[in-house]
């Protein structure tokens, strides 16, 4: 029986060994077409609609930044947060594209983009999704899988990824 229980652990070790990997010690490339900082300068519809979202992302290798101004005719929360309606919150993470969908994984941040556990708007976790209708030099156009609201985005500043040591 002792031989048999040391030959199940030397298996599971070799097992548990050969499936891991070491991460690298610098941040991932990403994607070369979205290297750069994107605005959202207008939102279809936006005189028609309750309340919208203009994004503002900045793609650097494989992490993002995202500035969001959110513009609301309804108050969801407390009355010094409204700000007349409009207000600005921040997220950062990493992405990743597979196939026409690009995936975001993040945290909402305070605008110095340094970690936010409490205040007005969102807080915790930054998980979006959005189909990726097109692609040029210049132009992106998204579409949120969440709420199907599209986001066509204008290159407003090209940026070379240079990984970083993490």
């Amino acid at each position: 029986m002792d031989m048999l229980r040391l030959v199940f652990y030397l298996l599971l070790i070799v097992c548990v060994s050969a499936a891991c990997r070491r991460l690298p010690d610098v941040q991932g490339k990403g994607e070369a077409f979205l290297q750069g900082i994107w605005n959202q300068d207008s939102v279809p519809n936006s005189t028609k609609l309750l309340n919208y979202t203009q994004h503002k992302f900045k793609f650097t290798c494989d992490s993002f930044y995202v500035d969001l101004t959110t513009h609301s005719k309804v108050n969801y929360y407390a009355d010094s947060c409204f700000n007349g309606g409009i207000w600005k919150e921040y997220a950062k993470g990493v992405y990743a594209v597979r196939g026409d969908s690009l995936f975001l994984e993040g945290t909402y941040t305070k605008a110095n983009y340094k970690q936010k556990i409490s205040g007005c708007y969102q807080i915790g976790r930054y998980i979006r999704t959005f189909y990726i209708k097109s692609a040029t030099a210049e132009e992106l156009q998204l579409e949120s899988i969440n709420d199907q609201r599209e986001c066509d985005l204008v290159l407003k500043e090209r940026i070379v990824c240079v990984p970083k040591e993490l």
